[in-house]
């Protein structure tokens, strides 16, 4: 368990420095000034991982993490105040480019198993993505247009 936890934390902590670096460079809010929030979701992830282990129940841990989250930026929890003005200065989208940069990298690593899969597996991903792309289009479409933004 404490070797889960060393490799979770130092993962966690390189994805907290590029998330800094993204919130810096693309969101101009300096890393000073982020640095709060990136060390509290780094701890509510961490928190989050090791309640994972510890239930014995099969619950994926974006659960718990989420749970974990949630419930210290309650009204009625001590300190939940500072928490939400801390992490209010860390941009959803600069914490989303390192993890899709990490899963991509998980894919590539893959990538054999990937082409054993053959010609169909390629047809049905594109079909997939193109379905995805024109269904949030559509729903965006109708949304803005309901709000009469477009």
């Amino acid at each position: 368990m404490l070797k889960n936890i060393q490799e979770w934390t130092l993962l966690l902590v390189i994805f907290g420095f590029v998330s800094l670096l993204g919130n810096w460079v693309g969101y101009e809010v300096m890393p000073v000034e982020a640095v709060p929030g990136i060390i509290v979701l780094v701890l509510i992830c961490l928190v989050g991982l090791i309640i994972q282990k510890l239930i014995p129940v099969n619950i994926p841990s974006v659960a718990y993490v989420a749970i974990v989250g949630v419930l210290v930026s309650m009204p009625w929890m001590p300190g939940s105040e500072q928490i939400v003005e801390w992490t209010n200065s860390v941009n959803l989208l600069a914490l989303a480019t390192p993890i899709l940069a990490y899963a991509g990298i998980a894919i590539g690593r893959s990538w054999t198993d990937f082409v054993n899969l053959g010609w169909r597996s390629i047809v049905v991903a594109v079909f997939v993505m193109l379905g995805t792309f024109i269904g949030s289009a559509l729903i965006a479409e109708i949304t803005l247009r309901i709000q009469g933004i477009i």
